[in-house]
This record gives structure tokens, sequence and C-alpha cells, in this order.
């Protein structure tokens, strides 16, 4: 016989009970035909007993059903019996959660701890500064000369970019310019040799007009930095989730080249990673191209490799850096995205920046929470 799916809840029994009237049988009847006690019967039929594997088996052989019916049968009834009382806050947590890395946000204090729902709700709601769970954030007073973000934002990068924007106004920046970025960029090219020269940095950019942050990475998003405007204030946030010298000054090259174009709020994830990419949107490959240029000049780079390959070494690298003004680490890592020394040699040389320039600038993460009014 075809399996039953009952419309609404109610005890197996009373379906056991129809369907015995339906053939005739006694309770003894089928008791006798499973090779059970007639008790076991009547107390499954007036509910003094729920279903068990074991009895499901035998009721499915007997009436020619599945034992996933009587299961089902069991457990929509014992559910049914505690009804939906104290499981709308779980499932109203369980959306926040699904919404935004919630436990690392509180773990950095960006949200306080708390299990009741409305108030975490409320929490990441103002965080996020959106009326409902529904909603996607929005970056707030982007110039109107910039060009908005074109795909949709994962919820890490919403949330690590809505932490970037709120403490974007505390960092500190002269008036910008357009006019006066090359010689910002000069600036910076300057400190480039030495890894200890990343710590100034902040001030250089400052004093262009830039706004400049580090928030840290939040785990699983291999998101290494941002530009975006506040008002006509570009801002470049970067998250150091590399922590090597080349990877720092390409980003921020990469990040400096959005700026130059105007190119609005651009997320980049894993920029180096992306590199030899030809799908690219152009607006990333001019930043590829400018960062490549403005850290090891290709013409003099391509010079080099014609003199040395394939017989590189750490003096001749050092040497060739030092006569271009940049640190060993800029020529390794153009020499490596170019298939010219392998991506396990030199490894020494790729020396750790954050904590050089961490204390020099704006920063949110690694145990410093920057206190923000949301």
């Amino acid at each position: 016989m075809a399996i039953r799916r009952p419309a609404e809840s109610f005890p197996p029994g009373e379906f056991l009970r129809e369907e015995l009237e339906e053939r005739g049988w006694t309770q003894a009847d089928l008791a006798e035909i499973m090779g059970r006690s007639p008790l076991l019967v009547n107390e499954i039929i007036t509910g003094k007993r729920g279903i068990t594997p074991e009895t499901a088996r035998g009721l499915a052989a007997a009436l020619d059903t599945s034992p996933e019916l009587w299961m089902r049968l069991e457990a929509a009834w014992q559910l049914s019996k505690i009804g939906s009382d104290g499981t709308e806050p779980v499932s109203r947590r369980a959306r926040v959660f699904a919404r935004a890395p919630i436990r690392e946000m509180q773990r950095r204090g960006w949200i306080e701890q708390t299990s009741n729902p409305d108030v975490l709700e409320r929490q990441l709601l103002a965080f996020l500064k959106i009326d409902s769970l529904d909603q996607r954030f929005s970056l707030p007073h982007a110039a109107s000369r910039s060009t908005p973000y074109s795909e949709p934002l994962t919820p890490l990068q919403e949330v690590w970019l809505a932490r970037a924007t709120q403490i974007a106004p505390a960092a500190p920046a002269a008036p910008y310019s357009q006019a006066n970025l090359t010689e910002t960029l000069a600036r910076l090219k300057e400190l480039t040799h030495a890894e200890r020269e990343v710590r100034h940095v902040p001030r250089a950019l400052a004093e262009g007009g830039i706004r400049f942050i580090i928030v840290q990475p939040l785990p699983g998003s291999k998101m290494d930095g941002v530009t975006f405007w506040l008002n006509d204030t570009p801002v470049i946030a970067m998250t150091l989730r590399l922590d090597r010298i080349d990877n720092f000054w390409f980003v921020l090259m990469h990040e400096l080249a959005h700026v130059m174009n105007r190119d609005g709020l651009s997320i980049d994830d894993d920029i180096m990673a992306h590199l030899s990419e030809e799908n690219l949107p152009p607006k990333e490959r001019r930043a590829n191209e400018f960062a490549v240029e403005q850290l090891v000049p290709q013409k003099q780079l391509e010079g080099f490799i014609a003199r040395v390959r394939p017989l590189y070494s750490a003096q001749r690298i050092a040497a060739f850096a030092a006569n271009i003004h940049v640190h060993p680490s800029l020529v390794i890592g153009q020499l490596q995205h170019r298939g010219e020394v392998a991506w396990s040699n030199f490894r020494r040389t790729m020396a750790p920046v954050r904590n050089l320039i961490v204390p020099n600038a704006t920063t949110d993460g690694w145990g410093a929470v920057l206190p923000v009014q949301l």
C-alpha cells in the first residue's frame, strides 16, 4: 500500500488504529503477527509507549509500509508536544551569526558579548548602519566623482570595510590635492630601500592628504587592501595579511594607483596571487602595472635579468637593489612572479614590517581597539 504522509502531527497510535480497522484486525491479531505482546500494541495505540526503531521495522513488515513512516510519525508527534517554545531565540541568533562573523567581532570588542538575540541584532545593524539583516552595507559619504563598487560584498568584506570606515576619520590627513600626489609618491619611493623606513609611511601619506589605516584581517578573508573616499579625502586601508616587506609595498602602491585614477571603492583580495591573470578588470590591471613599475623600473630589471640569468645570487640581487635604491625583497618578489627564481628561494630576505608600522599608524587589531562611536 502507498505510504501516507500526514498533513499534521497526531499520535502514531491513531494511525495504527485506522490501519487495523481498515484490515479488520484486532490488536491481538497484530500482536500475534508481529510476535510481540498485546500489551505493547495496546500501549502504542493508547499513546502510552513510543515507537522504537525495532517496533517500526515490525509494523512496517506487518502493514506493508516502511519503517521510516513510523519513525517520522513518532518524531513529528514528539516534536509537536514540545511546540516551538525556546527555539525562536535560537533561530534569530542563527540568522545574525549567518550574517556576520559575530564571535570574531565580539572578540575584538567591535560589539558587546551577549546571548540576547534582540541586543545582538541591534548591535550588528548599528555596526553596519543598516535597518534590517536583509540590507547590505553601503559605503557612506562616497565622493560623487568616484565610481561605486560593482561586485556584491561578502559578509567578511562588509564587516571589515564597515570597521575601516568607522576608524578612517581618526586618521590624520592634510587637505588632499591630486596635483600633490606625484610629490607624495616620490617621497614614498625614498622609503623603499630598508624595512625600518616603513615606519615613516603613515606620516608621508597624511602629509600628502591621504588617510592611512590598518585593520587586522578577519580569519578566512584574503583581503589585502581597500581604497575608498570620504568626501574628497582618499583613504587607504590595509590588513598586513602577509607580513612581508615586498607585499606591503606592492599593496600600498596598488592602492595608490586607485587613488591616482580616482577608481572609487576598490577592494583587493590576494593581490599578488592574481598579478599575472589576464582577465583582471582594467582598473586592477592598471593598478598592478603601476605598482610593478613604481617599485622596480622594468627596463632596469630586464637589463639585470639579461646580465645575470640564471646565476642569481643574494649578493647580485642586493647590489642591483642598492643601485636602484630599493629593498632586495622587492626585486626578489618580481623575479619570483616572472618565474626567474623559485618561490622558496631567498625567503630570509622577506623581512616582516608589521611591528614597525603598526605603532605609527591608525590601527585596529592585534589587541588594540580604537574607541569609535557607532
